[in-house]
């Protein structure tokens, strides 16, 4: 019996500006095809669709979902997916690819949300159809945004960001009651430690000093520690661990690169550190996670840089 044939999965890498990482696509060439693309896609950031006219079905790795006119789409940055309308139609659509962390940026840091872990989850795990009628503010919000992108009338940038985090805001509510997770909320002197957490996100994968973290922050190592343990409830190399697996859950879901050159590429000094962290982390172990939630085994992918147009045909 001959090797089953791979499936190939287009991976799309697009380059969002950095101050302000919000693209919208819209307009008369956006329409979807009635003819499936016979492969699936996924992105390097979170895709949020509306659906203007007609309907028709998305399909993902193991299932399959229908959509109408007014449902909002949200697929998060790996999700394999592909749309298509049903047959004889060609429904229209607007698009916003944004990426979150940096979109908050001026106003917060997502890492200093109490549930980092759910957040992170939301943005690398998570898709919905929601309708119109049962979302009506989600519909309302993402409307608004398209509005304003369209319009760029003066402030649009900060109009933007304020409804995106409206937006996002109802959709963390929507996740909390869905997936069991507690509503995300922000503690009240999350700034203290910003610099601290961003220079970890920067630095994750060096190995540096505590001490270094509370210089970024200009507070003694022990008013440091005891800050962050009472904002994050976790002590700092806890919180470094956590990002540090959380990075590699990505790897080990999206890339074929060996268990132990990602353990090394995160900051883990030996495999059996990394192992014993993400266990704590996600109840499994590095090669349990890939096995079950990798949409790479039996895959080909194949890469793209850029806007891709919808089929015409």
């Amino acid at each position: 019996m001959g090797r089953r044939k791979k499936t190939i999965i287009e991976y799309r890498n697009y380059e969002l500006l950095p101050y302000f990482p919000v693209l919208l696509l819209t307009g008369e060439k956006w329409r979807i095809s009635d003819i499936p693309s016979g492969r699936l896609h996924f992105h390097n950031c979170l895709e949020i669709g509306l659906c203007e006219t007609d309907s028709g079905t998305m399909e993902f790795m193991d299932t399959i979902h229908s959509f109408s006119a007014g449902d909002v789409t949200i697929v998060a940055s790996d999700i394999p997916h592909t749309t298509y309308s049903k047959k004889g139609t060609s429904s229209k659509w607007s698009y916003l690819f944004l990426d979150i962390e940096e979109l908050f940026h001026p106003f917060f840091q997502l890492h200093s949300l109490e549930n980092s872990t759910g957040l992170h989850r939301l943005l690398h795990d998570y898709s919905a159809i929601l309708s119109r009628n049962t979302y009506p503010n989600i519909h309302t919000l993402v409307t608004m945004i398209i509005q304003e992108l369209v319009q760029k009338k003066q402030n649009y940038q900060f109009t933007v960001r304020g409804l995106a985090v409206a937006l996002m805001t109802n959709l963390l509510n929507i996740y909390s009651q869905t997936e069991a997770h507690p509503t995300i909320q922000i503690h009240e002197n999350s700034l203290a430690i910003a610099p601290a957490l961003d220079y970890m996100e920067l630095n994750y994968r060096n190995t540096f000093s505590m001490d270094c973290l509370a210089n970024e922050c200009n507070l003694s190592p022990s008013h440091f520690r005891r800050l962050f343990l009472a904002i994050m409830n976790m002590t700092p190399l806890d919180y470094l661990n956590n990002l540090r697996v959380q990075k590699a859950s990505v790897l080990l879901r999206s890339t074929e690169i060996p268990i132990l050159l990602i353990s090394e590429d995160v900051g883990f000094g030996s495999l059996s550190s990394f192992n014993r962290h993400f266990y704590n982390k996600f109840g499994k172990t590095p090669r349990e996670w890939r096995s079950q939630l990798s949409y790479i085994r039996n895959q080909s992918i194949q890469m793209y840089s850029g806007w891709l147009l919808p089929p015409s045909q």
